[in-house]
């Protein structure tokens, strides 16, 4: 929790690009994918993944997919501290081998503020690595009063077309995340996106719309 805090200290919610402030992203090129997939039955063994898609075309233009042993164990709230370190090592690997491919955002498998002390895997590895990063998680984390219930089962519902929005606001009036419709047919598996490092919640909403083809948006997806 302590080291949380300490890093947590370092979250800068707001865009820090020019890219960014511009309505169709232009100055942007790179935008990289992160996620950590386990063997089924067995959770120490796991593929660590860095993709790097051209923007806006998302093609992809650089992969790094490494087996691990994931050591450290599985405890709700701490996953950045089991999974990160090989995402870490993933991009320091990309600015070694290839920087001119480094990505000017990453989007990350997980969630970055909607976490229960506001610092969830985005976070960890945005302030890591210093790189915006936006928080794209397939299921709701119940924190700050925010929950699965009727009422957001009834919102989810309320999504018609593809991009609908709405905000997940917890009972602190804090707004955590948003919640999107990737695409026509999703409704039902909607996405939750959160901040992670150097983008604000508007932008990072604006940008995995702008990378979705099919519910995941492509840098994850890929």
């Amino acid at each position: 929790r302590s080291e949380q805090a300490r890093l947590g200290a370092g979250v800068v919610e707001e865009d820090t690009e020019e890219w960014q402030k511009d309505p169709g992203f232009a100055g942007l090129e790179r935008v990289g994918g992160v996620d950590l997939s386990y063997i089924k039955g067995d959770d120490s063994s796991a593929c660590a993944s860095l993709v790097v898609l051209s923007y806006p075309a998302l093609e992809v233009l650089y992969e790094d997919c490494r087996m691990v042993t994931v050591s450290a164990p599985y405890v709700a709230g701490f996953l950045a501290f089991r999974e990160v370190p090989f995402l870490v090592e993933a991009v320091q690997r990309l600015q070694q081998e290839q920087p001119r491919l480094r990505p000017q955002v990453l989007l990350v498998d997980g969630n970055g503020l909607l976490h229960p002390r506001g610092f969830g895997v985005a976070c960890h590895l945005g302030v890591l690595t210093d790189l915006p990063c936006i928080g794209v998680a397939k299921n709701l984390l119940q924190v700050d009063g925010l929950a699965r219930d009727e009422l957001h089962r009834e919102q989810i519902r309320s999504l018609q077309r593809e991009g609908d929005t709405f905000p997940l606001t917890g009972t602190s009036g804090r707004a955590r995340g948003m919640v999107s419709c990737g695409d026509n047919n999703s409704s039902s598996k909607p996405l939750y996106i959160s901040v992670g490092h150097r983008v604000c919640l508007e932008t990072a909403v604006r940008l995995v719309k702008s990378c979705c083809r099919y519910r995941i948006p492509e840098p994850i997806r890929q």
